[in-house]
Formats: structure tokens, C-alpha cells, sequence
């Protein structure tokens, strides 16, 4: 079985499509709902609540502009599930950013890859470039997740994304440490420089507070 992460892609089986059709939504949400399944559109991996029934996921569908952005909670069987994927990494969206924001990204995506990660773009951006439909807006952030391997890779990451500058794009999103520990690298980089005490830690389950530093001996707390 497949271990999920958040920020994972899902793309379903038309049976699982046909179930979550039958559903009872209102009129905006069928129609987004009837697009996704027709084109094999994929859904994300949220948050897994505790209520959830064995051998079911929890998925997110994030809408377009057309659809006012909404954003559906969905849930599917292991069963209907035809593959997982990845969000486009980021040198891959470069094309669909706004001019003045190219080169700073490709040297950033050139910076990131010294650091050795990749970086993966979800978010507005994110589905645009998987949707194919407007989800950007004036003033999205471009949110990248990042896997990192221990604080060391994670203070060099958070730094290659201090030195980001671009006057019509902002950067977000998160470090995932081993075990699907994630932290916003903007709330990382200043608790690294005793800014804060403390870092929210978002994991598949649910999101706590911790303290603890992060070593080679050390984790994320639960």
C-alpha cells in the first residue's frame, strides 16, 4: 500500500468518479465535480480526520477561478484509486509565471537543486498548471514543498529562499522532514534564528506545537 503524504495527487478510477457523482451537491459543486471526472482530473491528499473509515482516503479538489476557487472535501475508497503522482516541480512552471518572475525562479530552482531537493509547486499556481484553468490570481504566492533530510538541508533550503527576490511574486510553503513533518520555511528560518519559540507542525493526521530541535537525534514532536 502506498504511504500518503499531504500535497499528494490522486487520480481516480471512473468508478470512484461515478460514486462521488451520484453524491447530493448543489449546482456550482456538480458542475466542477462532472468537469474533473470527465477529463480524469486529479484530486490532492488533505489531512486524514480521526473519523475516518478504514480503507478510505480523504481528498481535496482546489477550483478554478470559474468555479470561485471553491474548495470540495471529498473522500474515495483505496479501491478506486488508479495511480498517485506529484505536483509539477517547480522549473516546470516557470513558462506560466509572470514575465518579470522567469529568471528569478529558474536561479532559484537552479539554487534548490544545489542544495539537493526538489521542489514542488501546489497551490494556486500548483492546479493551474495541472488543471489547465485560471486559478492564479493578482497576488499569489508561488507555494513550493520541499522534502529535506534534517535541519542542516533545511537551514540551506530556507536560506536559497531568503535570498528570493521578485517585485510581483511570493514565495510560501513548507519543509517536510522525515515521517511527513511539515514547516512553513518562513516560520522555520526564523525560529532557527530565535525569532519564535516555537514551529507548527502539520503531519497527515492533525498539526501540533514543538519545541524540540531538529538533529540527527532528534524529530518533530507528535
Amino acid at each position: 500500500m502506498v504511504a500518503l503524504h499531504r500535497h499528494q495527487i490522486v487520480r481516480l478510477r471512473e468508478a470512484g468518479w461515478q460514486r462521488l457523482l451520484v453524491r447530493e451537491w448543489d449546482a456550482q459543486a456538480r458542475e466542477c465535480l462532472a468537469h474533473w471526472a470527465e477529463r480524469g482530473l486529479p484530486l490532492v491528499v488533505t489531512r486524514q480526520p480521526e473519523d475516518l473509515p478504514e480503507g478510505e482516503i480523504a481528498l481535496g479538489l482546489c477550483a478554478p477561478v470559474q468555479w470561485d476557487l471553491r474548495r470540495l472535501a471529498l473522500r474515495v475508497t483505496w479501491a478506486e484509486v488508479l495511480y498517485f503522482d506529484e505536483f509539477p516541480r517547480v522549473e516546470q512552471l516557470i513558462a506560466q509565471l509572470p514575465y518579470s518572475a522567469r529568471l528569478p525562479v529558474r536561479e532559484l530552482a537552479v539554487a534548490l537543486q544545489a542544495c539537493g531537493v526538489t521542489a514542488r509547486v501546489f497551490g494556486s499556481h500548483g492546479w493551474q498548471a495541472l488543471s489547465g484553468l485560471p486559478h492564479v490570481r493578482d497576488g499569489s504566492d508561488l507555494d513550493l514543498w520541499m522534502a529535506v533530510d534534517g535541519a542542516v538541508q533545511a537551514d540551506a533550503v530556507a536560506a536559497a529562499l531568503q535570498a528570493f527576490a521578485s517585485p510581483v511574486l511570493r514565495l510560501d510553503g513548507e519543509l517536510v522532514f522525515s515521517g511527513d513533518a511539515a514547516v512553513a520555511w518562513r516560520e522555520w528560518h526564523a525560529w532557527r534564528a530565535g525569532r519564535t519559540s516555537a514551529l507548527l507542525v502539520k503531519r497527515l493526521h492533525g498539526a501540533s506545537l514543538s519545541r524540540l530541535a531538529f538533529g540527527e537525534a532528534a524529530e518533530v514532536a507528535t
